[in-house]
């Protein structure tokens, strides 16, 4: 009799173990919620982005990487090489004539921003007339904010946080009343107090390098593949089932404890 109940309650504990082993897993493992896109291949809900990405054949000038797939449309991309386009009435040349190869980097932010399909581990829910979701702590490569930065450094500029704080009264953005125009390193001292607080921190710069496969690339060659995709299937794992590093320890002992009652 006693044995009995000794080879019951050790089927019991096996069961419970089991159980916690189960539920564990169950945590541990990637999960995308009902309805939601996967986030390797996603437009957020905002002003001008297609609702799904796909291919997008006369995508023009700096925006051209993303043809294959992509969040633009021909026309946004056309409009993100204005000084003043349709899409934000955003006016580059607030402080005076922007430099072309500050500007560069401008476009290139806004192509990155309006057509990539591949920042979907950082999308974000906002509530902002012009849109529904953005991008927060982006990990931009470190080259790509370095260079931005140096290649702005002659430039002019009157604010360090440009998502907010114009005066909009000429239907674009100007200088607010008192705020005076100065090289871009007054506003900006480092390359990261540009890339993180000029857009309200949607970029976060990273310690890796380009080609690493660990960072953002603002700028890439689609001859080579878009070495994004390769970083958001990374981060997306690491959000989700990676994303609890604690359960395993946990489920090692778990798993110990069980095959000790087993054996």
């Amino acid at each position: 009799m006693i044995l009995a109940l000794g080879d019951m309650a050790r089927h019991m504990s096996t069961q419970l173990l089991l159980l916690l082993v189960y539920g564990a897993l169950c945590a541990a493992l990637p999960t995308t919620p009902p309805g939601k896109p996967h986030p390797l291949s996603v437009c957020i809900d905002a002003k001008h982005h297609k609702e799904k990405p796909g291919p997008e054949d006369n995508l023009h000038g700096q925006c051209s990487p993303w043809k294959k797939n992509s969040c633009c449309t021909s026309n946004t991309s056309q409009e993100a090489h204005k000084d003043v386009s349709y899409l934000y009435s955003f006016n580059w040349n607030h402080c005076g004539e922007m430099t072309p190869s500050c500007k560069r980097h401008f476009i290139q932010d806004t192509c990155l921003y309006e057509c990539s399909p591949n920042l979907g581990p950082w999308i974000r829910q906002v509530n902002q007339s012009w849109r529904k979701e953005r991008f927060l702590d982006v990990p931009l490569c470190k080259e790509d904010c370095q260079r931005w930065w140096e290649d702005c450094r002659t430039s002019f500029t009157c604010k360090s946080n440009w998502h907010k704080g114009w005066n909009w009264t000429s239907g674009y953005n100007q200088c607010p009343i008192g705020a005076a125009c100065h090289p871009f390193h007054f506003y900006f001292p480092t390359p990261a107090a540009l890339c993180e607080e000029i857009w309200s921190h949607s970029y976060k710069v990273s310690n890796y390098s380009r080609g690493s496969g660990r960072c953002i690339q603002m700028w890439f060659d689609p001859a080579q593949g878009n070495p994004n995709e390769e970083v958001a299937r990374l981060y997306a794992q690491a959000m989700s089932g990676a994303g609890h590093p604690g359960a395993w320890p946990f489920l090692l002992s778990l798993a110990l404890a069980l095959l000790w009652l087993l054996s």
